[in-house]
């Protein structure tokens, strides 16, 4: 019989032990299961809890409703740095929950069946097992918002072949189920009917491995070959304006496309991002949060991350207002600053 355990959260986010596994459910589906500082708070203390507890062998997060987890809910955030009470709490245990994902003992498998972002990325790509649905659509978008691809995306993204970390971190582009198994973003894939008798199974079966082993299927990439060389050779390039200029030279529409995307992004965010996955691929994954940590609140005292939130998130379809607004007017010591240690204290984990 189903246990339920309660380690907060307010209902955002459920917690019950079925057999073997300890079971997290995002339960916010009218807001896609965003995450917010309460579900942060409660998914650590479970996962504290449940790591010394040797009647819980593997847990197991899903998310109820159409979305795994579209992102973290920062429009709290937003308000308070409007009103000149910007902090970094929120983000800093968002960030030790990660690296403590990262590095749990025990099996951690995301089922992700429809949207995971941002946030949602954070509390699933870095377990050990990441199965997806025909439904998932992955994506870091947060150069779109004048942000940067946190919750470890410096250390999942550097890590993933072919330079496919760079062309998602620079353009915050969508990817479906088979591209996802294709780079490694997910090790598994189910489809989404199956998910019920993979749950009961997870829950008793002996080995985790083998039940997904029975369960998993293939899953053919979306993306042709043709695109995924393409991405390796333009976003290879040692600079950020080398991979803009590579793609400007290639007259194919994909490259086109891909740099007029490229292009709507904040220019501050750009810089950020190809420093951080350039940085990712020679840190471990504390390192990383660490580095976040310090891109983060650099961004919290800036003006894109607001202006971002405002077009994209506020005032729906508005065209945000870049400052600098040209990639070639952010200065390479603006950006050194990003990454500089921080005089308050750095992340602790």
């Amino acid at each position: 019989m189903p246990v339920d355990v309660d380690f907060g959260g307010a209902g955002d986010i459920l917690f019950e032990q079925v057999g073997r596994a300890g079971i997290v459910t995002l339960s916010r589906p009218a807001s896609l299961n965003a995450i917010n500082h309460r579900m942060i708070s409660a998914l650590a203390r479970a996962l504290s809890a449940w790591e010394v507890d040797s009647a819980v062998e593997r847990v197991i997060i899903r998310g109820e409703g159409r979305a795994f987890s579209a992102g973290g809910d920062i429009l709290d955030v937003y308000r308070a740095g409007l009103e000149g009470r910007a902090s970094p709490d929120f983000f800093a245990d968002e960030y030790r929950l990660n690296a403590a994902i990262a590095r749990f003992p025990k099996p951690y498998v995301a089922l992700i069946d429809g949207i995971v972002m941002g946030g949602g990325v954070g509390v699933s790509c870095h377990g050990s097992h990441r199965v997806m649905t025909e439904n998932a659509v992955f994506a870091m978008p947060e150069v779109g918002i004048g942000f940067f691809p946190d919750v470890g995306g410096s250390h999942l993204l550097s890590r993933l072949p072919g330079e496919f970390g760079m062309y998602l971190a620079l353009t915050g582009n969508r990817i479906r189920r088979g591209d996802a198994c294709a780079a490694g973003l997910a090790t598994h894939s189910v489809d989404a009917g199956q998910l019920p008798a993979l749950m009961q199974a997870l829950c008793e079966s002996d080995s985790v491995d083998g039940t997904l082993s029975v369960f998993d299927g293939a899953a053919e990439p979306q993306m042709d070959e043709g695109t995924v060389h393409a991405i390796a050779r333009h976003f290879s390039f040692g600079s950020l304006p080398e991979i803009l200029e590579s793609l400007a030279d290639d007259q194919d529409e994909w490259a086109q496309d891909t740099l007029a995307t490229i292009e709507k992004r904040s220019p501050t965010s750009l810089h950020v991002a190809f420093r951080q996955v350039r940085a990712g691929a020679m840190l471990e994954m504390d390192e990383c949060m660490k580095m976040e940590f310090r891109i983060l609140n650099r961004m919290l005292a800036g003006h894109d991350f607001y202006e971002g939130i405002r077009a994209v998130l506020v005032e729906k379809g508005s065209t945000p207002r870049w400052k600098p607004e040209k990639l070639g007017d952010v200065r390479e010591e603006d950006i050194d600053a990003y990454f500089a240690p921080l005089t308050d204290g750095e992340l602790t984990l």
